[in-house]
């Protein structure tokens, strides 16, 4: 019986957002590559790859172009994200106060947050769709209370045990989705499966940014899953398990979601598409599907809670949350999702654009900061300790220069969006494209650049920072 707990006790997370001593540091490099791979094959990624045939009218081969080149595009600036992890032992958002201060970092967290209760909430509105798939006299409603469940229990044991079904995941969903491709494409029943739709520029370019933000916005937690691996593990060893598991596995659900959806009548829900186009194996695939949600979208609750409790811990810095603390609020933000999603899951697809839109504006700039400052300006090298001083220690309260940077890379996507909140002038001249993601990544990075270099105050913090042993 003692072995018994302890074993348990040490499947069961102890840390939450504090930094992870080389101790505790375990597992290996290849974990990450199941972790994502597992994690992407899910209804949720099948759902957004379908819209570039359902939504902007893109035939196969387009569809399939645009989602491997935002893939591609989007999985490099995600795993460079990654690659911090172990050379810092500190969560994503923690890492943030560093960029934009104790305080300042405060916005970019709630925006992390917010986002992952978006894609929960979004992630068991399809558990409810597949659960009443899969057996119709459970109600939708009930399926979503019941993903939800899964995915808080999985969320509340942590870290290990989120690597542990990825793993197996890994495995019987990879299997699984090509015998899924090989039914689907040895049983094509419809005349226009590779002519139904064409080009079109928007379409094509609103594709990329879908599937490039699919990539993106992981980034504000891929890093939590990379903090416990060892100090020794290289920045390319993780940037490259992380990107190809990562792009592969999501690729593939992309891919697949739009397969489906060409096999079968036009009009036809994309879940609803899987299980009349994999016919006898739609039932297994369906409940495939279902476990890898519930699975996956431990992460987002994951995230959002480490976001909510750095959010306290800016205003209680002498406060140590514990795993019970990250249960709490595990169960409240549940909770929370469940009342989301069941007013949402009506009108899903729609909700889901609008989110995945608007999310585009908030994380390029973000990421863009992060990224220069880790790999160009500091070079990896940061003071933990003052990461989690209340004052900010040597990075302050506010960093106005990261503020400022990502105040106009937001400022400057807003012309060139194409949203069903906002359409800016510039998409008129475009055929309607929304190019403005790679404005705010194009201009945000050499703004904070220059912005951070000519400010003898931060350089000041910069050498001191520099100097710091990152325990």
């Amino acid at each position: 019986m003692a072995t018994t707990d302890s074993k348990a006790s040490q499947l069961i997370e102890k840390h939450t957002i504090g930094y992870v001593p080389p101790a505790d540091r375990h597992g290996k490099v290849r974990d990450l590559f199941t972790l994502w791979f597992g994690g992407n094959i899910a209804p949720l990624p099948i759902v957004t790859g379908a819209l570039g045939v359902q939504l902007f009218h893109l035939n196969l081969f387009w569809g399939i172009v645009a989602i491997v080149v935002g893939q591609a595009v989007g999985g490099v600036l995600m795993a460079l994200h990654s690659a911090q992890g172990p050379q810092m032992g500190i969560p994503q958002m923690i890492q943030s106060r560093a960029q934009f201060g104790s305080w300042g970092a405060l916005l970019v967290t709630v925006i992390a947050g917010v986002m992952y209760v978006g894609f929960f909430a979004s992630n068991i509105v399809l558990a409810g769709k597949s659960l009443h798939g899969i057996e119709s006299t459970v109600p939708v409603p009930v399926g979503i209370v019941l993903g939800a469940l899964g995915s808080g229990l999985i969320g509340i044991i942590g870290y290990r045990f989120i690597h542990i079904l990825n793993r197996i995941g890994t495995w019987v969903l990879g299997i699984g989705i090509f015998v899924g491709f090989w039914y689907i494409l040895t049983h094509v029943s419809t005349a226009d499966f590779l002519t139904r739709g064409g080009f079109n520029i928007a379409g094509w370019l609103a594709t990329v940014s879908l599937s490039a933000l699919w990539q993106i916005a992981f980034a504000p937690y891929v890093s939590d899953y990379s903090r416990y691996l060892p100090e020794n593990v290289s920045v390319a060893s993780t940037f490259w398990a992380t990107y190809l598991g990562c792009t592969i596995g999501s690729t593939l659900a992309f891919v697949f979601g739009a397969v489906a959806v060409l096999a079968v009548p036009p009009g036809v829900d994309a879940m609803d598409a899987v299980k009349q186009a994999t016919g006898p194996l739609g039932l297994p695939m369906l409940v495939l599907f279902l476990l890898s949600v519930i699975s996956h979208n431990a992460l987002n609750l994951y995230g959002a809670v480490l976001a909510a409790i750095t959010s306290v811990q800016t205003f209680a810095y002498r406060w140590i949350p514990t795993a019970k603390t990250r249960a709490v609020f595990s169960v409240v933000i549940l909770a929370a999702c469940c009342y989301a999603a069941l007013g949402a899951s009506t009108n899903f697809v729609g909700n889901l654009v609008d989110l995945v839109l608007a999310l585009l504006v908030v994380l390029v700039p973000w990421t863009a900061i992060n990224l220069i400052d880790f790999y160009v300006i500091h070079q990896g090298k940061y003071d933990i300790d003052s990461i989690f001083e209340a004052d900010g220690g040597i990075y302050g309260r506010f960093n106005p220069q990261a503020l400022i940077a990502y105040a106009v890379g937001i400022a400057v996507q807003i012309p060139f969006m194409n949203t069903p909140m906002y359409a800016g002038p510039v998409p008129g001249y475009l055929d309607g494209a929304d190019l403005s993601w790679v404005i705010g990544l194009v201009l945000t990075s050499p703004l904070y650049y220059w912005l951070a270099t000519r400010n003898t105050t931060y350089r000041r913090r910069l050498n001191a920072g520099l100097g710091a042993t990152v325990r």
